[in-house]
């Protein structure tokens, strides 16, 4: 049994629902990692009560928003926190001004900016359009009709789809270009379990009016780090059960162990429990990761034990994660004698013998773990920043280590 912690995203979306929710929460088994209690830590400066303890966060819910009519909050490394928190700012009355680590800077917020600013939020960015550090100058938001491009990431559909049922009139979203549909599945399901059924429409989505109501909420592993287990798994030939994580997982990342079932390792999807055992080969294929792009640098990683290529394709939103993963990952790649070849939304990595390299991580987590399970069958491969993990697993490299002294290998 490989027991891996709570899903960020699920927790992400927990916390916010939990704070906009009319009564306290409890959020059983949350994620701790970097990106989580920068989440938590950003919804107290703002005013929520937030108490955290090992095994259960309880959030005292606000659905008139942010007790503090002014607040400087820092989202860290988090787009979830960067993207999801100026919605639920918006929708309460004060000023507040949200900024972020170097690299959230970076990554975009544009969309989001755009879609409140069309329904009358006063927002403002200090340096480049579209970035943070930004500005919410918050009286409420009416609602209505908006617009919005999902084309970069699902974060801004789910950012507004969370905030809906606090605006006035309610929300209806005409969306174009939808990436990583899964997650915003993961939204709709869990706005349910608060009270809220989304409408959906051919072209979007309308969200009623009226608020949630505070649940009892358990968080189901997180099926991007389980990845990389079953991905371990079978790039070694051992066999790694996740329980927790089963045929009505909310996560659609667990569609990773159907591209290992392609690639011929065995897998079994229970009711509570999902198994991936390696046969000992890895068949090379053509697969789009358009939904699950998350799990894209762990396959690449491992890509080259395949007995022929490996393309990745439709995958362009990983340019603007942590880092251009795309690009890190034929860098990396490249750095262990591999021949691959990129576009502008793929990637296509053909079979070798990778040699020990260090590895770019780039601050990127996913590159660290990713090139962490491929290491399994080179060994001498270094990280130039293992401590990057922090945002999703702190304790991952010790966990790992733990794993494959249990198998073996």
């Amino acid at each position: 049994m490989v027991a891996v912690p709570g899903s960020k995203s699920v927790t992400a979306r927990a916390l916010f629902l939990a704070a906009a929710a009319d009564g306290a929460t409890v959020l059983r088994r949350p994620l701790v990692s970097d990106d989580t209690e920068g989440f938590a830590e950003a919804l107290t400066a703002l005013g929520y009560g937030v108490e955290r303890e090992p095994e259960a966060w309880t959030v005292h819910g606000r659905p008139q928003g942010p007790a503090h009519p002014q607040a400087d909050v820092y989202c860290r490394d988090a787009a979830t926190t960067a993207r999801f928190l100026p919605a639920l700012a918006a929708a309460g009355t004060g000023t507040y001004r949200f900024d972020a680590s170097a690299q959230m800077r970076r990554r975009p917020v544009g969309p989001l900016g755009d879609a409140l600013r069309a329904l009358g939020v006063d927002l403002t960015y200090e340096d480049a359009d579209g970035h943070l550090p930004l500005t919410v100058r918050a009286g409420g938001i009416k609602g209505g009709t908006v617009d919005l491009d999902a084309s970069l990431s699902s974060q801004f559909l789910t950012a507004l789809l969370l905030a809906g049922p606090l605006m006035a009139e309610g929300l209806r979203i005409r969306v174009t270009g939808i990436v990583s549909v899964p997650y915003v599945e993961i939204t709709l399901a869990m706005m349910r379990r608060f009270g809220v059924e989304v409408i959906r429409e051919a072209d979007g989505f309308t969200v009623p009016p009226g608020g949630y109501t505070a649940t009892d909420y358990p968080i189901e592993p997180d099926a991007s780090t389980a990845s990389y287990f079953f991905a371990a798994a079978a790039l070694t030939g051992r066999t790694a059960t996740v329980p927790g994580l089963g045929a009505d997982a909310l996560q659609g990342d667990l569609a990773f162990v159907d591209v290992l079932r392609r690639m011929g390792a065995e897998v079994q999807v229970g009711a509570d429990a999902t198994t991936v055992t390696g046969t000992g080969r890895l068949s090379g294929l053509t697969v789009n990761m358009r939904d699950i792009s998350d799990t894209m640098p762990t396959l690449a990683a491992i890509a080259p034990f395949a007995d022929g290529p490996v393309r990745i394709e439709d995958v362009y939103n990983t340019r603007v994660k942590e880092c251009d993963r795309l690009e890190a990952c034929a860098q990396n790649l490249r750095r262990q004698g591999i021949d691959v070849a990129t576009g502008r939304d793929w990637i296509e990595i053909r079979p070798g013998t990778p040699v020990p390299a260090e590895i770019a991580c780039h601050g990127d987590h996913r590159i660290a773990m990713s090139f962490s399970v491929a290491a399994l069958r080179t060994p001498g491969t270094t990280l130039d920043d293992p401590g990057c993990v922090k945002k999703t697993f702190p304790g991952f490299h010790g966990f790992f280590a733990s794993v494959r002294e249990q198998w073996g290998v």
